[in-house]
Order: structure tokens, then sequence, then C-alpha cells
């Protein structure tokens, strides 16, 4: 995974954040996160993104290593999320005579960011099927509107046959970390691209008529096998269909006595052939990783406290996240717990109803305080109920 050795022409510059705590401040990264950036090394040099500034000194440095004295003439800019593009006005000053070549939407945010004097000299505006020529290399542009800002473009470059995806193909996690792709690369899509399906399905449209053989992310490992598999990966999850037939039970308990029916939920389900089970504590458990689970498996159980004449905060939560995630196309179940009002399955119901091809079971099992033998009728009503569905 960690292995970025690209071509004698075209070189890794990036670098590892490995005490980074919270991506976008809202995401916890036990592996870090690696901030990609590349180099084209030709007639024409071009440095495709820079990095986030917490890795500016590291990534000049690497920078510097691979220009050898010499000077760039482009900074390519993918995207201008600062991740990515906090370097631009440091790159600018350092090298006045290179031209940054960035889509049209990209130049007009660009003064929100930097304040750069001669940028309608130094800007090379690009559209849909422009070209750069390098030398030996060529970059053709494909905007990528939405993939998940509205500025973001990709570059296919001709002769080694590389797809600089910008942040699409991305995952959690440094180069170091040794890790499956899949998993933090779920994580990684379904809370920060998640929304955005259609625009993504539009540019894997675009990519299909490219013979691709690498493909460089902003984020994460360069990917150079099996190609098929990620790219099949981003079509499922961009068309919101699920990965993988099975059940997640996501709970959010007061005082433990919904976590133990939503735990014998999941038992129940297990023991009538459910071909997987998740589960998943909303109070406790990472919610990116909770989000994630939801959008992976065909189906979902939901169990919550009633809480103020609502549902509890953490449900809430939850919900709210799929609901902006635009999760869709599953089959959902309620449970709901409450001492002398229960109201959480009409709260919980009014979330769900609201988003896209949902199936909600005509089944709700309600407690009253404490799972009772008496309740288990109903539960088994619901189990039987999501399994034929």
């Amino acid at each position: 995974m960690s292995d970025t050795y690209i071509s004698d022409s075209i070189k890794y510059i990036g670098a590892d954040d490995t005490t980074l705590d919270l991506f976008e401040n809202q995401y916890i990264v036990p592996n870090g996160v690696s901030y990609n950036s590349y180099i084209i090394m030709d007639e024409k040099i071009a440095v495709m993104d820079t990095v986030d500034q917490r890795k500016t000194d590291e990534w000049f440095d690497n920078l510097n290593k691979a220009l050898d004295g010499k000077t760039p003439d482009y900074l390519v800019v993918s995207h201008l999320e600062p991740d990515h593009a906090a370097n631009i006005q440091n790159f600018v000053e350092k090298y006045p005579t290179a031209k940054l070549v960035l889509s049209m939407k990209a130049k007009a945010m660009m003064p929100q960011f930097f304040e750069i004097d001669n940028l309608d000299d130094i800007c090379i505006t690009v559209k849909e099927g422009d070209t750069l020529e390098l030398g030996e290399h060529k970059l053709t542009f494909i905007m990528a509107p939405m993939v998940h800002w509205p500025e973001v473009m990709v570059e296919y470059e001709e002769k080694e046959k590389i797809l600089f995806s910008a942040d699409g193909f991305g995952k959690f996690g440094a180069l170091s970390a040794d890790e499956d792709w899949a998993c933090e690369a779920r994580r990684y899509y379904f809370n920060i691209v998640g929304k955005y399906g259609a625009p993504v399905q539009t540019l894997l449209k675009k990519a299909a008529n490219l013979d691709i053989k690498t493909i460089c992310p902003l984020h994460g490992p360069i990917l150079k096998e099996n190609l098929g598999y990620y790219i099949d990966k981003y079509n499922t999850w961009s068309s919101y269909q699920p990965e993988d037939e099975g059940v997640l039970v996501a709970y959010a308990s007061i005082h433990g006595n919904t976590e133990k029916a939503a735990k014998l939920i999941a038992k129940t389900l297990e023991e009538k052939g459910a071909p997987k089970v998740a589960i998943t504590d909303l109070t406790r458990d990472d919610m990116a990783e909770a989000i994630e689970d939801a959008f992976r498996y065909s189906k979902l159980i939901i169990a919550a406290s009633s809480y103020d004449g609502g549902v509890f905060p953490p449900m809430e939560d939850f919900l709210n996240r799929l609901s902006h995630k635009a999760y869709q196309n599953r089959t959902v179940g309620l449970v709901e717990n409450g001492s002398w009002a229960p109201c959480a399955a009409r709260v919980m119901k009014g979330f769900v109803e609201n988003m896209k091809n949902i199936t909600i079971c005509d089944n709700t099992v309600t407690i009253k305080s404490t799972l009772k033998d008496a309740d288990m009728d109903s539960v088994n009503a619901l189990v039987d109920e999501i399994l034929n569905k």
C-alpha cells in the first residue's frame, strides 16, 4: 500500500500526516492521512497540487529534491480545499514564473483563500477536454464539479495512462499504514463525498472512455493493480446500492435497556439466517463508521430511547447525517423504548420516510422500559419481516 514509485518521469512528492487526530475537524483518523502531490518531469515541469499547511516544509523539501535545481513551469490545481491547496501562494512566491493551471471556477474562488496580486497573469484556465503539452507527456483536463466541490477537475496523462483523480479513490490513513483499502476508503467516501453520487457517476462514465493503468488520488495509496475492483466499488457506492447483503443494527441507549434489546435483535437475526449482522452503539462508536456501515449493508434496524418528546440525540445525529449523505434504496426497521410515552419510532420514521426509496417495515417493536418475554412476538415479527423484504 505504501509504494509511491510511479515512473522515472512522474514522482510522488506528498507527505504522511500521522499526528492528525481529526480530519476536517470531525472524522477520527487513527492511522492519520496522506496529502498526495506529484510532479511530472519533462521539457515542461508540472507539479500536481500542493499539500496541507501542516506539511509545508516537508512538501517543499520533496519538491526541491525532485526538481534537482530545475524550475517548475506549472502548478496544476485540481481542488482548492485547504488540505491540497494550502501552499499555492507559497509556491507562487517561490516560483514567480510558473503558471497556475485550474478550472474557471477554481480561479474565481482563489481570492477567497489567497491574496495574489497578478492572478490574471499567472492563471491558465482550462475546460473539459483541454490539453497541456509537457513534451512526451500530455495532460487532458476533465471537469468533475461537485466531486466534492464545484471547482474540481481531474487530469489524464496520456503517455503513462495515469488518472490524477483529485479526492476520487481517496481514503483515510497515512501511506505508511498497513491496512485494508476498502474499509477506510468506504468510510472516507460516504462521509465526505457521499452526498454527491450523481456527479461521481458522471465522472465514472467519463473515465470509462480512458485507458487507465494507474490512479493517483490526493489521499491514500497510488492504485496500480486490479483497477476494476476500485472502480466497481465506486460505482456501487455512488449509485447508492448496497455493497453487501446484511443488516446493521444501530442503537442509542440511555440506561442500557435499549442496548440489551438491540443486541437480542442482532442475535435473533443471526439465528434466523441473516447473511451478515453488524451492530453499532451510536453513543460510543465512531459515528463516521456507523454511517459507512449503514451504506454498506442492504438493511438497517434503528433502536432508540424516547427523549424529551423526541428521540435520544445520538440517534437524531445519526439520522441527520444519513439524510445529509442521501441515504436511499434500503429497508429500515424501527425499535423504540419509552417508560411512559414512547415516541422515538414516530420521530425516527419522520426522518427515514423522507429519504429516497426507503422501505419501512410494518412491524415496529415498542418497549416499555425493559424488554420482556411478552415483547418477543413483536421482535420476531420485525426480524422475520426485514429478512424477507
